[in-house]
């Protein structure tokens, strides 16, 4: 990603300082052709070029070196007015004005995207606030990372709950895109961070969620009445065991990361329906148990992660791409994820993608 950035800041230095080249190159092609050849070209060229690229002023400017160059380029070959000359100089003039007024309609429309991601972000925050670094003795570390470029909110949600049963964690992925599925993520984590503090076992909390889904359910309209289901993986870290509980809900099983570099799998024993498909049958939710040593790391995710393909259709493994491995801590591990994720897809990712970190100490 550093590199990326790196090469697009040298591609914008590079266009920055195109209509000054293009003007330049102008001049010393009128001066090396016979007057028959014409550099109009080059000095119209310049001030569309710096339209999108310069402020007002800059743009303004632009066009009247352009407008100045075109007509000293004719003063060479004496003071004459002919029918060409004063053609092209009136050509580069309106060229000029043209890009001046181009620059305030790019200007307006940058200002209109600049508000809309401030919008984005801080509903973001609203929707999928950050977790504190360290949360009853564990260490966390969150990241969300949406496939569309410069797009900040979708439908996979992640949130952290310190309770007195415990730290419990929820990563899922909502059906769906758009203001939808936004608006159930802030159900989901709503009726979670309620759930958590209230209900004495993970299962309850599964069960809450269901029935929040299932009210909003009510409300929607259009096939994600009928069709909307939401994955989820809850787990629960009870405070001094070294143990973690786990309920899936159709969702990628966690991954849990041991200090001595191997990763296993838990997958859930027997299958369950996602969040919100209840009509469909009816089965009780039963937490499955397994270690959680000091110096592991437990990884949740969502599907963005392991469906990522290459070019040659090959999904992304995570555990076979993190075994082996060490990571000074959750976040480093997350942004290694994010990273390999990316160069693995060629930066063409199809999905959005949330992680979710937590460490024992």
């Amino acid at each position: 990603m550093d590199r990326k950035a790196e090469e697009g800041r040298r591609i914008s230095a590079l266009l920055r300082v195109l209509p000054v080249v293009l003007i330049v190159g102008g001049i010393v092609y009128d001066v090396l052709t016979p007057r028959a050849f014409t550099a109009i070209p080059f000095f119209t060229a310049a001030p569309l070029v710096a339209a999108p690229l310069y402020p007002l002023a800059g743009t303004v400017v632009t066009g009247a070196v352009a407008l100045a160059a075109a007509f000293a380029v004719h003063l060479r070959f004496g003071l004459q007015v002919d029918a060409d000359a004063l053609t092209e100089v009136l050509t580069v003039a309106t060229v000029a004005v043209l890009a001046a007024l181009l620059n305030r309609v790019v200007r307006r429309g940058d200002q209109r995207l600049a508000s809309q991601r401030v919008i984005a972000e801080a509903a973001q925050r609203a929707v999928l606030p950050e977790p504190d670094d360290r949360i009853g003795g564990f260490d966390i570390a969150v990241r969300y990372e949406a496939a569309q470029q410069d797009a900040f909110i979708g439908g996979d949600l992640y949130a952290v709950q310190d309770s007195p049963h415990g730290v419990r964690l929820v990563v899922g992925d909502v059906r769906g895109k758009g203001m939808g599925a936004v608006a159930a993520v802030a159900v989901v984590i709503g009726a979670f961070r309620e759930a958590a503090e209230q209900e004495a076992s993970l299962e309850a909390v599964a069960g809450r969620l269901e029935r929040a889904l299932a009210r909003e359910g009510t409300r929607r309209e259009g096939p994600d009445a009928i069709e909307g289901f939401t994955t989820v993986v809850l787990a629960e870290l009870p405070h001094g065991d070294g143990v973690v509980r786990i309920v899936n809900r159709g969702h990628p099983p966690p991954l849990l990361l041991c200090p001595d570099g191997t990763v296993r799998s838990l997958p859930a024993a027997e299958a369950a329906l996602p969040l919100g498909m209840g009509e469909l049958g009816n089965w009780p939710d039963r937490a499955e148990e397994a270690g959680f040593p000091g110096g592991a790391t437990l990884l949740l995710y969502t599907d963005g992660l392991s469906e990522a393909r290459d070019r040659h259709g090959e999904f992304y493994d995570p555990a076979a791409r993190l075994a082996g491995r060490a990571f000074r801590d959750p976040g480093g591990l997350l942004s290694a994820l994010a990273a390999e994720v990316r160069r693995h897809t060629g930066g063409g990712m199809t999905d959005d993608m949330a992680l979710l970190a937590v460490r024992r100490p």
